[in-house]
């Protein structure tokens, strides 16, 4: 039995042979076909003997390319799909190939055929034409081979196979198995669902709820640091996420062993034995190495333990050096994700692309505006946000919350540009910030002011810019995911609302290298350490371009032109 997916259906390697030994094929369609297949191959990066050639196998990845990362014109692309799905389902026809895949065997037909629930059918077959395509019977199934195929739709398709994948497959297996005469008997290990819940505030002891109580009210009020710096008081959001990270670790604690009787307070909590066990325990959870958010509670507790006081110094020691142990973890810099992102933006085109299009939306919704004005607003709100992000970058609840006349006002005259203001107390790191919005994106605010966004208040008379559904402003999530969606579909790059700081300290330091200081003043940072920390590792990149423009303008150039006079010398030379 031998999984690899080259053997389990036809690939583009295959349709490619076929293609240009097909003599019925005019020249030209041969050589567009082939060309089409192998290009598709090169947008998704796998070799064309890896990719099956079955065009339902294919369309959604097709469908979902663009062509500003593929590098190509937007004709170009549509061509070379309609050249691809063609050659596709010419050779499904000339091979007599099942539109769906592999044939199921006779012992797997006659089970797909008891499958009387349609959504239940749908998912078990792709398992059924693998099992089909590599020798194994209905009774050989087992958890080696649903491995092995979710690793081959992974490889082969743009269809997840994570734990969820996996665990739809096999309780959709194993209730079969329960409820279908004559299907096998072996079950299937379904992995446990992420675990949600716990042990409720409630539920634990009173003298501990009441310790976080206190806590959590005594940052509604200024107070106090360990340095003596005040600190103002801390947002609703702000205490809810504390009083959920709390909870969350005394649940930790009882998972790992520890009785709810035993967490009799905060403080006990928090005493080195049980704190102990709680960092270890998400430690664990996360790997070799602790994840951020262990290495951030570690940081807390130890500021919770100095803030009730009640800690002689061996025990804050302890703390401490517990917290400086998973700080050597700590990575400084961009996530992977965020540093794909840089990459994306940096690649010539791709910013200019997202710069243009609210322009592009503006237009569409110009276009639209009369016969759907809600669809036309939404889109020039989309617009209006792109726009205001690629000069001031801000963070998403921020963006949400602008207010005309406070947020967005005019100085001095109803013809100038729209300053941006926020003030400090609207801030995550309370420093207020203020953007001088140019002559282009005041006017796109303009425009979409009077003339789309009545569309969307529903009689309403509220200041947002961003209007909800009902009272209020658009939901953070729900804003976050349509301009995400916006961009990727028509620029080809996801990009979430936060990335856009990333992009824009990552192009500074392009134009400006070495100017932290701006970086820092642009995105808010009170501190430039924290600006370091995140963007310092940018400038590698940046002196990497300018050594590379160096080399090959400065360096290179001059040995080129010391090398031509060398030889007009000699000609010279010559003809004396």
């Amino acid at each position: 039995m031998n999984p690899s997916q080259l053997s389990i259906e036809p690939s583009f390697a295959d349709a490619i042979a076929a293609i240009v030994e097909a003599a019925e094929l005019p020249p030209l369609t041969r050589q567009q076909w082939c060309s089409a297949l192998r290009q598709i191959a090169r947008y998704f990066g796998q070799e064309a003997g890896t990719i099956p050639a079955r065009f339902s196998a294919v369309r959604a990845r097709m469908s979902a390319l663009h062509h500003g990362p593929a590098g190509c014109k937007p004709k170009t692309l549509a061509n070379t799909r309609s050249n691809a799905k063609a050659a596709l389902l010419w050779f499904r026809k000339e091979r007599g190939l099942p539109p769906d895949g592999v044939e199921l065997t006779a012992a797997w037909k006659t089970l797909h055929g008891r499958l009387g629930d349609p959504s239940t059918r749908y998912r078990l077959a792709p398992l059924m034409r693998y099992c089909s395509a590599i020798g194994v019977g209905p009774e050989e199934v087992n958890d080696g081979i649903l491995g092995q195929f979710l690793a081959h739709r992974e490889s082969t398709s743009s269809r997840s196979s994570d734990a969820a994948s996996r665990r739809i497959i096999a309780r959709l297996w194993n209730d079969c198995v329960e409820s279908i005469t004559g299907w096998p008997g072996a079950t299937l290990a379904a992995p446990a669902p992420l675990r949600k819940g716990g042990l409720a505030f409630e539920m634990f002891p009173e003298t501990w709820q009441r310790d976080v109580g206190a806590c959590l009210e005594s940052h509604t009020r200024v107070h106090r640091l360990a340095n003596g710096q005040r600190r103002a008081p801390c947002k609703p959001s702000t205490l809810q996420m504390r009083k959920r990270e709390l909870v969350a670790a005394a649940n930790m604690a009882v998972r790992s062993g520890i009785a709810p009787g035993q967490l009799t307070s905060l403080e006990a909590m928090l005493r080195p034995p049980i704190a102990n066990a709680i960092i270890d325990a998400y430690w664990s959870e996360n790997g070799d190495s602790p994840g951020l958010y262990a290495i951030n509670l570690a940081c807390r507790f130890v500021s919770l333990a100095r803030q009730i006081g009640n800690f002689d110094e061996t025990a804050l020691t302890e703390l401490e050096d517990l917290r400086f142990a998973l700080e050597q973890h700590r990575e400084d810099g961009m996530t992977e994700k965020n540093l794909a992102v840089i990459r994306s933006v940096l690649t010539p085109g791709v910013w200019e692309r997202i710069v243009r299009l609210p322009d592009e939306l503006m237009a569409r919704a110009r276009a639209i505006r009369k016969k759907a004005p809600v669809h036309a607003a939404v889109l020039a709100q989309m617009a209006v946000a792109v726009a205001i992000l690629t000069v001031a970058p801000l963070r998403l609840a921020n963006l949400t919350a602008l207010r005309l006349k406070e947020n967005l006002v005019r100085r001095d005259g109803a013809d100038l540009e729209y300053w941006l203001l926020l003030p400090r107390y609207d801030v995550k790191n309370r420093r207020s910030l203020q953007f001088r919005l140019d002559q282009f994106v005041s006017g796109t605010i303009e425009e979409y002011v009077f003339h789309f966004r009545p569309a969307l208040l529903r009689g309403n008379n509220d200041d947002w810019l961003f209007p909800g559904r009902s009272n209020g402003h658009k939901e953070k999530i729900s804003f976050s995911t349509q301009i995400v969606n916006y961009v990727q579909r028509a620029c080809g790059l996801r990009i979430t609302v936060h990335q856009y700081r990333h992009a824009a300290g990552a192009l500074i330091l392009k134009h400006r290298p070495g100017d932290i200081e701006l970086v820092r003043c642009l995105l808010g940072h009170k501190s430039i350490e924290t600006t370091k920390r995140f963007y310092l590792d940018l400038e590698t990149t940046m002196a990497s371009e300018i050594y590379t423009d160096i080399v090959r303008n400065k360096v290179a150039g001059s040995a080129h032109r010391e090398t031509t006079a060398g030889v007009a010398g000699e000609g010279s030379h010559a003809c004396r």
